[in-house]
């Protein structure tokens, strides 16, 4: 292969590198961080394996590579990768460590620490919360150019679990715990606690027709009015929730026999009240799903995941179940119930958007089952 060019004919591609050092006027350059330092130093491979212009449009593709991932990431999944990070941050404040190095030393000491003192109140982070942060700020590091080795990881991720059985053998527990399971009984009770309103219209959609397509609180935030199509038999859904292409689904929901709890008949009751009651753009078939309302029954503008996740619990709450219902008691209410009335667990799973063997599914059943296929049944 040819080396480099020794003319001034022709150049690397500009980066962030060779910017600084042509502006510096031969002063000492700015340091530089990982990721950029390892982006030239690619670079600086490519031309001289495959010439100037070539390492160019390289470089041109990875930029759009860059691009393309950040477009399709999930503003949810990118919220955690931040939060994360600034869990890393004040770890590496708190024990004067290094930002950007991911020793497996650093990486048990991080487990260990949120455990022990993570969050900023001093308290130590539910176990669920510091394996979400520990794979954030793993993230994190990679986007940085920081090289996480695999065993690594796996060593703090093996600290985490055996000091989670710790804390279990101590008799500590942490976290908010399982979310209240949705049930039939309940959801005639949030039916019936709803006004004769449009808020009270909205929510009797929302609760009826998320507990039947098993939904997220991320999940009705994220509906727009095109997304739900009114067929002879029932309503079609069209739920995005970005992570996979499993959850990409069209879940169907049929009337059902008892009116009063139908979600066809009360998504269709929600959005006659909101064609006579709002402006005419809440309607629109890009206008989202389901809409804020505020106590003088205006509209406020379109649901986020928090806004979903407190009117489930308000509902509950006025409905008076005896704890208070969470944005997940309905995704766990459609795999118990429908576990219950004897639903094949694929069918289950397809309608709401697990894969078919998730353990997150089939702990949801084991709820159920654990009752109904007991080893202990029936023996005295």
């Amino acid at each position: 292969m040819s080396p480099l060019p020794e003319t001034g004919t022709k150049t690397l591609p500009e980066t962030e590198t060779n910017r600084a050092a042509a502006a510096g006027d031969g002063a000492e350059p700015a340091p530089q961080d990982p990721a950029a330092a390892e982006r030239q130093a690619l670079v600086e491979r490519w031309a001289a394996r495959h010439g100037v212009e070539a390492a160019r449009r390289l470089a041109e593709a990875e930029d759009l590579a860059d691009a393309v991932a950040a477009e399709i990431t999930p503003d949810n999944t990118d919220d955690t990768y931040r939060k994360s990070w600034r869990v890393w941050t004040r770890f590496c404040a708190a024990t004067r460590l290094p930002e950007l190095e991911a020793t497996r030393g650093a990486l048990v000491a991080f487990v260990t620490w949120m455990l022990r003192e993570g969050q900023q109140n001093g308290k130590g982070y539910a176990p669920s919360s510091a394996s979400t942060h520990l794979a954030g700020a793993v993230v994190g590091l990679r986007r940085r150019g920081v090289h996480v080795l695999g065993d690594d990881q796996a060593a703090a991720r093996s600290a985490l679990e055996g000091l989670t059985v710790r804390l279990l053998q101590d008799g500590e527990r942490r976290g908010r715990g399982k979310a209240p399971t949705g049930t039939v009984t309940g959801l005639r009770a949030l039916v019936r606690a709803c006004p004769d309103t449009l808020a009270g219209a909205r929510d009797k959609a929302l609760v009826l027709t998320g507990f039947h397509y098993a939904s997220r609180a991320q999940d009705p935030a994220g509906l727009l009015v095109s997304d739900v199509t009114e067929e002879e038999r029932g309503l079609i859904i069209a739920i995005l929730t970005g992570k996979t292409k499993h959850s990409v689904r069209a879940a169907k929901i049929p009337y059902s026999a008892d009116p009063a709890i139908c979600p066809v008949r009360a998504w269709k009751a929600y959005r006659t009240s909101l064609v006579l009651e709002a402006d005419f753009r809440w309607s629109a078939p890009t206008a989202p799903a389901f809409v804020g309302i505020d106590r003088w029954g205006h509209v406020t503008g379109g649901m986020g995941p928090d806004s979903v996740t407190r009117a489930i619990t308000r509902i509950s709450q006025r409905a008076g179940v005896p704890v208070a219902w969470t944005g997940h008691s309905l995704r766990i209410g459609l795999a118990t119930t429908a576990r219950a009335r004897g639903r094949d667990a694929v069918a289950v799973a397809d309608q709401g958007g697990w894969a078919r063997h998730s353990r997150s599914m089939l702990g949801y059943m084991q709820t159920e089952d654990g009752w109904t296929d007991n080893a202990a049944a029936g023996l005295t």
